[in-house]
């Protein structure tokens, strides 16, 4: 029995009922839809929100503690809401060789931030993952979809800067 407390459904936007629904019905005769589904919910909000959580738990009959089972043992899946431009830190042996260490404390001060985490104003993620692949580049970052290459670390407050720039000349 699921025991967790949901907000009356009246308060739920109308999109994550609906976004919610069709993602049970789509998957309902499938093994392992569970992770099917909250991959769906994730691509959609850039995380899995709690209330899409419980709203999911009650829809499926599957209780929010096996949910959470899987969203916390798969490290694709997220819990918060991440920043709006996400800056990856390669951290494979040739970029760790070559200075990626280095790129990773320069963001971490130019962005107050340390690495997993998201500035207060939800502008910048900071991450690191093992290799991206691209070893003839090395020290590299993914800044959004873009991989940039031979960074130096006196090149970080310009990448910054310029997405600073455009969010402005956007707003």
């Amino acid at each position: 029995m699921n025991t967790a407390v949901l907000p009356p459904v009246s308060e739920l936007e109308p999109e994550v009922l609906q976004q919610i629904d069709d993602c049970v019905e789509r998957w309902s005769d499938q093994e392992g839809n569970l992770i099917m589904i909250l991959h769906e919910i994730q691509n959609h909000h850039g995380y899995v929100p709690r209330e899409s959580s419980l709203l999911l738990a009650e829809k499926t009959g599957v209780p929010l503690a096996r949910i959470y089972e899987v969203l916390t043992f798969y490290h694709y899946f997220r819990l918060v809401a991440q920043g709006k431009h996400h800056i990856t830190v390669c951290n494979g042996t040739a970029c760790y060789l070559k200075g990626s260490a280095r790129l990773l404390g320069e963001l971490e001060s130019r962005l107050g931030i340390k690495e997993g985490e998201t500035t207060e104003d939800r502008l910048f993620h900071l991450e690191t993952v093992r290799c991206i692949g691209c070893c003839g580049m090395s020290p590299a970052l993914v800044v959004d979809e873009t991989t940039v290459g031979k960074v130096a670390t006196t090149e970080v407050a310009g990448i910054i800067e310029k997405i600073r720039i455009q969010e402005d000349t956007h707003e």
